[in-house]
């Protein structure tokens, strides 16, 4: 069963991607935060991991330093899903090895095509 982790620390947006994820049918489990999002990442190893950028504590930036850092999680594709979009934010998320940025407001076969591409 391909599984995927999606973080974002707003509960609605966690939500909206679970349920597209779900409807193509990956088992998905969500995490509010960067620190919750590496644990789960550790102990569930998924397939992919969608997350945003702008969270309190610590951000998806840093979350994707660590899990690149860490030999444990550094395979595992990261796609950021974020309102953080500029080309700016494309080349320093693809400096830290994130796979793709999808800007939000988003469509749904986004996180689907980011799916394929990352299979």
């Amino acid at each position: 069963m391909n599984r995927a982790l999606v973080v974002d620390d707003v509960a609605a947006e966690r939500e909206r991607m679970a349920a597209i994820l779900r409807s193509a049918g990956w088992e998905v489990s969500t995490a509010s935060g960067g620190a919750e999002a590496i644990e789960r990442a550790r102990a569930e190893t998924p397939n992919i991991i969608f997350m945003d950028i702008v969270m309190p504590e610590m951000d998806g930036y840093q979350a994707c330093r660590r899990l690149a850092a860490d030999p444990a999680t550094r395979g595992i594709p990261v796609v950021f899903v974020s309102s953080k979009s500029e080309r700016a934010d494309q080349v320093w998320a693809r400096a830290l090895g994130c796979r793709d940025l999808i800007g939000k407001p988003y469509r749904g076969e986004q996180l689907l095509q980011a799916l394929r591409h990352a299979a």
